[in-house]
């Protein structure tokens, strides 16, 4: 049976053409020199499969900055809720930071949303955060930065690995792969499971009768292989499956994700550098919501969005000349395209719908890029890039119908709309000293709505929000300047100030009471400080970052005008993450990370406010035998309240209460 696994998924780590070797490595080309213009963060992989939770959004919060529209993570949020941001860029759902696995886009093509139980950690290598919009060669969609997820290559995967643990809720977690060498490259295959019962989300003094544990269970599997395919280059697949199941804590509230990727990548490491990529996305969205009583006596189905299918293709080619002189140049371009549908059942009456909705359209980029580094000798790196890129959003419709008669209640069409977007960036870094990198960047960005925003309704509690067709792309412009210290191997130390402006920003306005619709901001302007610093001394590593943020709303007319000067909803002033780790060679490894999160506002109107929290994370791993280990961790050990969410008359939600896990751990 592994024999059929690894021929199937092959891809071994050196391969002989033409009396040469050839390192086939699963990695795109190398990162250009103008990288060291920007902010840029890295989570290495030790770091990556060592978090007490376990989740990729989790050990993700090391990074200055990052932050989710709600602070619970993949296990008990609403999946729509689960964008990611940074710089206090927030106040929406969708992600406004591009995330990238394999130089692949990983945004939910309808959503925008980012299906975090699906990546599990210990199939990564690294994770690379470029905090800063316009990621020019990346594509759109970089408004806050760029986080790059790079799959483990084969030098950093056992041959055979697993785990297995149980913890609090009656909870597990499963997870098993293998990965070989074998002609001209190398193939893994590995999968993962977790299940729980859940906790409650609404607190204790806040729950009434319809209150219960809210459920989940979610799988994925993973499937990557790289060969050598000629002289110089490469070629890379991957497949993914997904199904997230989960309950938001009361009847008629159950959601599930379905989802498939596929990606196939060829890489060119002759004297022309070349990528040549393509992908494919399958979504599968449903997701049903409840009214409860103010008592919280009764609860009744309000909506049932009964499927959202979503189809994303992409296509990008880059080409890197060889200059020359210390000058790096990158050419391409890539094309997206979107398509998605909400299928609804709402107006409900005694328990059943009496309309059916359908909503949805298409979402088409086509761009080109060019960026240029320039490094005349050891001390200075100069960068520039632009791009352009041609939108349209096509085929939108609204259809509703009255399903006792079948009559039309609505049937529209919305005109086809299209644009040009150019874009920007460039950065320079000087090097006075060894130990010294001051840098500098300017950088356009932008982002075009999701088919989520600008057609599908949504509901929270007694809160409901409006879909908005005629929604405007967002467009950023932001500046930043810092320094790196690096005077000794494993000591680093940065600080970086930044000033980002997001014109058009999308964000959920208060119409009335317990009635929102997304709309346009004229803008929301964020300036802030970030550090972030590491040291390591034999065993022991010591990280930690810290964000001060002031964000505020621009808005002079219109609906949103009472909303000038406030705080976007969910950005925190400030935020922090240190961590103390220890590991020993022969596997003992023990490690505690502290994570702070002031206060911040549910709403746009800053009249609902979550209270600040700080929480407390562990682990520890003890090797028992030969490559085998006992690994007990623990989630939020002194139990703080971190509340997610306000909704109604002030009913408080909250994430992950204490959570231990005791397992084993096997290879990886």
């Amino acid at each position: 049976m592994r024999a059929l696994i690894l021929t199937a998924f092959a891809l071994p780590s050196v391969a002989y053409a033409e009396g040469r070797d050839i390192v086939v490595t699963g990695a795109g080309l190398e990162a250009p020199a103008g990288l060291a213009a920007y902010d840029v963060s890295v989570i290495e992989r030790d770091r990556l499969t060592t978090t007490a939770s376990g989740r990729l959004e989790d050990v993700l919060r090391d990074v200055a900055g990052f932050q989710q529209f709600r602070r619970s993570d993949s296990r008990s949020a609403h999946p729509t809720s689960q964008g990611a941001t940074l710089r206090g860029l927030g106040g929406n759902a969708s992600a406004r930071a591009l995330i990238l696995l394999d130089g692949v886009p990983q945004t939910d093509p309808f959503g925008g949303w980012i299906p975090w139980s699906a990546y599990d950690p210990s199939r990564l290598g690294m994770v690379r955060v470029t905090r800063g919009g316009g990621s020019g060669v990346n594509g759109p969609g970089a408004l806050a930065g760029t986080i790059e997820l790079m799959s483990a290559g084969p030098d950093e995967i056992a041959p055979a690995w697993g785990a297995i643990a149980y913890g609090s809720r009656d909870s597990v977690e499963a997870e098993a792969g293998v990965s070989g060498a074998m002609g001209g490259g190398y193939g893994v295959l590995s999968a993962s499971y977790a299940r729980g019962d859940g906790f409650t989300p609404i607190v204790a003094d806040a729950r009434g009768p319809v209150d219960r544990p809210a459920f989940y269970e979610q799988a994925s599997l993973s499937a990557r292989t790289a060969f050598a395919v000629g002289g110089d280059t490469e070629l890379q697949a991957n497949l993914l499956g997904m199904l997230d199941r989960r309950d938001r804590g009361t009847d008629f509230t159950p959601n599930r994700n379905l989802g498939a990727d596929a990606s196939v990548r060829l890489v060119g490491r002759g004297r022309w550098g070349w990528e040549a990529a393509t992908w494919l996305q399958l979504r599968e969205f449903s997701s049903d919501f409840a009214s409860v009583n103010a008592d919280r006596t009764a609860v009744n189905p309000s909506l049932d969005q009964y499927n959202v299918p979503a189809t994303g293709l992409g296509a990008r080619f880059e080409v890197r000349p060889p200059l020359g002189g210390g000058v790096e140049l990158r050419l391409g371009g890539d094309a997206r395209q979107t398509t998605g549908e909400t299928k609804e059942l709402y107006s409900f009456a005694a328990g059943a719908p009496t309309r059916a909705r359908r909503a949805g359209g298409r979402t088409r980029t086509f761009g080109g890029f060019a960026d240029l580094s320039f490094a005349p000798d050891d001390a200075w790196t100069l960068t520039a890039g632009a791009r352009i890129d041609r939108w349209r959003i096509e085929k939108g419709h609204l259809d509703e119908t009255v399903l006792a008669t079948g009559a039309a209640a609505t049937d529209q069409d919305f005109a086809d709309r299209s644009g040009w977007e150019p874009t920007a960036r460039a950065g320079i870094a000087f090097r006075p000293a060894q130990a010294v990198t001051l840098r500098s960047a300017g950088y356009l960005g932008w982002r075009l709505p999701s088919l989520n925003e600008l057609y599908r309704p949504f509901r929270v509690g007694a809160d409901v929000t409006a879909a908005n067709p005629l929604l405007k792309p967002e467009r950023l412009k932001g500046v930043d300047a810092g320094v790196d210290y690096r005077p000794l191997p494993g000591f680093r130390l940065s600080a970086t100030l930044f000033y980002n402006r997001l014109d058009d920003a999308i964000a959920n306005v208060t119409l009335a009471p317990n009635s929102r619709q997304r709309q346009n901001l004229e803008a929301i302007r964020s300036q802030g400080i970030e550090l972030e610093a590491a040291a390591r001394h034999g065993p022991w590593q010591l990280s930690g970052s810290w964000t001060l943020i002031d964000a505020k709303v621009r808005a002079d007319s219109g609906p949103s005008a009472a909303l000038d000067g406030l705080r976007p909803a969910q950005t925190p002033r400030n935020q922090a993450s240190a961590t103390l780790a220890w590991n020993r060679p022969d596997g003992m490894a023990a490690s505690a990370t502290v994570r702070h999160l002031a206060g911040q506002y549910e709403d746009d109107q800053n009249s609902r406010r979550l209270g600040a929290a700080t929480t407390l994370d562990a682990v520890l791993r003890v090797p028992v035998a030969r490559g085998l280990s006992i690994e007990a961790r623990g989630e939020n050990l002194t139990d703080t309240l971190v509340e997610a969410g306000i909704s109604g008359a002030d009913v408080i939600e909250r994430a992950t209460p204490r959570t231990l896990w005791i397992g084993l751990r096997y290879g990886g």
